[in-house]
């Protein structure tokens, strides 16, 4: 007859008790509304580098073309979206709703400045791509120390 009893330590759990654990968590979660999840709140995006240009590919699901609006600022790119839902007039009452709805943005910095007047930008299918070609000359330079 095999046996899995283990022995009891009153003070196993303790041992492993730590207090600032889930502490990043609860602060990441401070800011965000009730029931909004963290991947309800951000937009997923590859970001591609060649040697004339950077592609970003967004995915915008349920967002119009004109409810985005993409700026270009240096080496800052900023995505802002506002999504609005239509209430449907409906008998009843709504149990739950996990659609969502407000603004959302993304900002994030690039290694090199951007050639704002060449840019250019399509969403198809949910997925905003953006065409960021490199400035030209925008190097930096290596200065000789006298």
């Amino acid at each position: 007859m095999a046996s899995n009893l283990t022995r009891f330590s009153p003070f196993g759990d303790l041992a492993r008790f730590d207090p600032f654990r889930d502490i990043e968590r609860f602060f990441d979660e401070f800011d965000r509304p009730l029931g909004m999840s963290e991947q309800s709140r951000s937009m997923r995006m590859d970001v591609h580098e060649t040697d004339q240009a950077y592609t970003v590919r967004a995915e915008m699901p349920g967002y119009e073309k004109e409810d985005i609006n993409v700026s270009i600022d240096g080496h800052t790119v900023t995505i802002r979206a506002k999504h609005d839902v239509q209430q449907q007039p409906q008998e009843g009452t709504m149990m739950r709703s996990e659609r969502f709805h407000g603004e959302q943005y993304r900002s994030f910095t690039l290694p090199q400045e951007v050639d704002d007047q060449q840019a250019s930008a399509t969403c198809k299918n949910g997925v905003l791509e953006l065409t960021l070609p490199k400035k030209v000359g925008g190097h930096g330079r290596q200065l000789q120390i006298q």
